[in-house]
């Protein structure tokens, strides 16, 4: 298992105790911190989100409750990867992300609702 950067205190063990709704959630609470940073325009702690969204996304991926998930997973991270490497961040792609990270699971989604 790598070793996390942004996350040092969680372990992957502890990660996949969680269910399916809390690891979403926990991804996408980066997104709503990265919204917050792209309204003040302080772009360096955007990616700092991204990043940490990243690293959370890469772990969930490996966790075998998503088997079914993982390609949604996947292209979730592709497109936060287009959103991360663009100069000027959009804070419509980015609530388009946070949405569709939550749809992903009918857990995530009841526990916002």
């Amino acid at each position: 298992m790598p070793i996390l950067k942004h996350h040092k205190n969680l372990s992957f063990k502890k990660w996949f105790a969680y269910p399916k709704g809390q690891q979403l959630l926990m991804i996408a609470n980066e997104l709503n911190r990265a919204k917050n940073w792209i309204i003040k325009n302080n772009i360096e702690n955007v990616n700092l989100c991204y990043e940490r969204a990243f690293e959370l996304t890469d772990i969930t991926i490996s966790d075998n409750k998503w088997v079914g998930k993982r390609k949604e997973l996947l292209r979730f991270g592709e497109y936060l990867a287009e959103q991360y490497t663009k100069p000027q961040k959009s804070l419509d792609i980015n609530s388009q992300l946070y949405r569709g990270l939550i749809a992903l699971s009918p857990e995530s989604y009841n526990m916002l609702n």
